[in-house]
């Protein structure tokens, strides 16, 4: 069956070479024009837009010259090289020389029909025929190709585009590209071969592309990518390397269209070969007066371990910062290696020289049209002039991508005017920085809710952060308008302001309702790569109102209005390796606040927040976290608004807004504690289940306490131990992250209040 098919190949092929070959050879009516003599007059027929002595410029042959077969031929030749004619024919009426030709039609309008996924514009910028220009087959077909490889690039490897042409009077057509765009053409498998370390599921984990699952309907790369390979490719390579083997190789991926045309079958084959340790590790240093011992710290690779090339890289980075800042501008540090590939050992020295004295001499930016050049060159790290360091170059591009305003960032460095001198180009493709979001969702604590939320992140091109936002819920309701300005008076000071009014409906834990309206002012900096300090005032006015018959004498008391004005200092500092999901690194947050400053209320109010994640095995993680705080009023009592109301994700097992702590003995309305303490452990884990699911599970126990209050009537408030245990799961829907928790209350007061089931679910859309 394959060789008829490969014989039905081969004569297909010839046919389209012949029928080529029959359009492309000039006709010439050779018996008429071999009799010789001389040609008395040339005389051009069938031009419409191309004047007659046009033509005759392309021509070999004048009046005066022999009729001679070569030079007619080359005549043909000549004219349809111009690509103006469709046909050109040579007759001879005795003496003259007469030339027929058949001009190539002008387009009228170019349409496109049945492109629904990719508007009209964006296919007519891939395409170069335009109304008015000269239509040719070879050029419709070309187009037609163009528009195929940008159906390609969306993953739709089975599109078909056929150019039609609709005849018009005076030579003239319309084009029509009839397109059937054809199904997502997607991943239906993912193979590896020639590992042997790792399994197949834990290397789908390692790349981006996925295999094609019809409930993940929001997947974007489930769909074959010809560039999304290439890059699952040195995904790969890192991981292998940083796992220890240091000869891993990539020896081939293919991907083989299914019979259907529908999906793509991708197979990675891979040799691991050896898995290595760190030898010997040693720094060595040609640079005068620089001590060895005073950057050896900074080295990450120890003798023993796994070999890692990330480590090998992040300690090269380690040492030229700091070197450089030592103040040698113009440094070079290269690993020399030593392998043993019987024992399977990496040893490396350090090597530290004075590279090549070269500077800035410019930097220039282009792609940015709406984004202004210092709002990209404040990103830098170099400046014109500076001393050229490839490190600060690759962390300044970082800078930038990380700024969000840009698709692509690219940076090139080339010779400058002299040897010594480096010019800058970073190329950036800007990206809509807009965004008008609706979100839904549901909790056990505030109820459904709906929110609406217009943001602007680079306003004017200047790099300024504006949002205004809204939320309904059914316990509470807010409204936001803030302000950034990520450089504030040309410093590293992002400062803003925000202003918000929010309504919470508190009845069914502490019979009222409290309204908060007001606004901050605020000032953040970095003190490190990883720590940040942040300052931020803030005046509101607290309204508690519709406070409910039979209420605790202390909501009775505070009833009304009553003007905050405080000022609020946290310093936080964390190395995660995700903002979301994390499965390694710290968090830790120290948070100050002083009311007083004006206003009806006065207190310090100091709250620590500490989290840490340790993987304890292959997407097995344990989290362990804690929260205190306190509050203590200055020459007056805490209010009820104030103190610390704890549980719901806080404190799962016990109800939200107030499960634990102080409360009113006769009305059981919860009063808060002005001082409190949680903790948290719990192991979270993979189900089993297939990694595009998303899924993961819990184990958990939550504990502690919250105690202290003002009253001097009666008040349920011991400050002994609480705690739960429970299971939880976690699923990246498509309809946005769901949160089940549920926990069992082991250790409780009887007026604590139970909440077995917290849960959460929302979505931005």
């Amino acid at each position: 069956m394959s060789s008829i098919r490969r014989i039905a190949g081969i004569l297909s092929a010839a046919l389209l070479v012949l029928a080529a070959l029959e359009v492309a050879t000039p006709r010439v009516e050779a018996q008429t024009l071999l009799d010789g003599g001389t040609i008395e007059e040339i005389r051009i027929e069938g031009s419409l837009r191309i004047d007659p002595q046009t033509v005759r410029t392309y021509m070999t042959v004048s009046p005066g010259d022999q009729f001679d077969p070569v030079t007619l031929n080359e005549t043909l030749k000549r004219l349809f090289d111009t690509g103006f004619f469709e046909d050109v024919t040579l007759r001879r009426d005795v003496d003259t020389l007469i030339v027929v030709v058949s001009e190539h039609p002008t387009i009228n309008r170019i349409a496109y029909e049945g492109n629904l996924r990719i508007d009209d514009e964006t296919v007519r910028s891939e395409t170069e025929l335009r109304p008015a220009r000269v239509f040719t087959r070879a050029k419709a077909l070309s187009d037609a190709e163009r528009i195929r490889e940008l159906y390609r690039r969306q993953g739709r490897f089975g599109a078909v585009v056929e150019p039609k042409i609709i005849r018009q009077p005076q030579n003239r057509v319309d084009l029509v590209f009839e397109i059937d765009e054809g199904p997502l053409t997607t991943i239906s498998a993912i193979n590896f071969v020639g590992n042997r370390a790792f399994s197949d599921g834990e290397l789908e984990d390692v790349v981006i592309s996925q295999e094609y699952s019809s409930w993940n309907f929001l997947a974007t790369t489930d769909s074959y990518d010809p560039d999304r390979l290439q890059f699952d490719e040195q995904l790969l390579t890192d991981f292998y390397r940083s796992e220890g083997y240091a000869d891993f190789q990539v020896l081939n991926t293919t991907a083989e269209l299914t019979p259907e045309r529908d999906s793509f079958i991708i197979t990675f084959v891979v040799e691991e070969g050896a898995r290595y340790v760190f030898g010997a590790i040693d720094i060595e240093s040609s640079l005068r007066g620089l001590d060895v011992e005073s950057v050896r710290d900074l080295i990450v690779t120890e003798e023993g371990d796994w070999y890692d090339a990330s480590q090998v890289d992040e300690t090269v980075e380690n040492l030229t910062e700091a070197v450089g800042n030592q103040g040698y501008a113009f440094v070079d540090i290269a690993p020399r290696v030593d392998k043993n590939s019987v024992d399977y050992i990496i040893g490396l020295t350090y090597v530290i020289n004075e590279g090549p004295k070269v500077f800035v001499e410019r930097i220039n930016i282009i792609g940015n049209d709406r984004t202004r050049d210092e709002v990209i060159r404040r990103e830098f790290l170099l400046a014109e002039g500076d001393a050229f360091n490839s490190t600060k170059i690759r962390r300044s591009r970082d800078r930038i991508q990380r700024l969000g305003f840009f698709s692509d960032v690219s940076l090139d460095t080339e010779v400058g005017t002299a040897a010594d001198r480096s010019v800058v180009t970073i190329e950036v493709e800007e990206q809509s920085t807009g965004e008008l979001s609706f979100g839904a969702g549901f909790s056990s604590s505030v109820g459904p809710l709906g929110s609406i939320t217009l943001r602007e992140r680079n306003l004017l091109g200047r790099g300024q952060d504006a949002q205004v936002s809204f939320t309904i819920a059914g316990e509470r309701s807010e409204v936001d308008l803030s302000f950034t300005e990520p450089y504030f008076l040309d410093r590293n000071l992002a400062a803003g302001f925000d202003l918000f009014r929010v309504a919470q409906d508190l009845t069914d834990t502490s019979s009222f309702e409290q309204i908060d309206t007001g606004g901050s002012l605020r000032a953040g900096y970095q003190l490190s790569p990883n720590t940040r300090q942040l300052w931020r005032y803030t005046l509101k006015q607290q309204e508690i109102t519709d406070v409910q018959a039979g209420a605790s004498q202390a909501v009775v008391l505070e009833q009304g209005t009553r003007l905050q004005s405080s000022l609020q200092h946290t310093i936080s500092t964390q190395d995660l390796d995700a903002s979301l999901n994390p499965t390694e690194g710290y968090r830790l947050a120290f948070i100050t606040e002083l009311a007083g400053l004006g206003g009806d209320v006065r207190f310090i109010k100091n709250t620590v927040e500490a989290d840490y994640y340790y993987p304890v095995a292959n997407q097995w993680t344990l989290h362990v976290g804690g929260d205190v705080g306190n509050i203590f009023g200055i020459g007056q009592d805490t209010t009820l608004s104030d103190r610390f109301f704890v549980g719901g994700g806080l404190f799962r097992g016990f109800e939200s807004g107030g499960g634990i702590g102080p409360r009113d003995s006769a009305t059981g309305d919860s009063l808060g504690g002005e001082n409190f303490a949680v903790g948290t452990v719990e192991l979270l884990f993979p189900l089993g289940l297939p990694e595009e699911l998303g899924l993961s599970g819990r184990v958990f126990t939550d504990f502690g306490s919250v105690w202290g209050h003002p009253y001097n009537f009666a008040v349920d408030d011991d400050p002994s131990l609480r705690a739960t245990a429970g299971v939880g799961f976690s699923w990246n829907s498509p309809f946005g992250p769901l949160v089940i928790d549920f926990g069992i209350p082991v250790i409780k007061e009887d007026y604590d209040q139970d909440e077995l089931l917290y849960f959460s679910l929302g979505t931005r859309f």
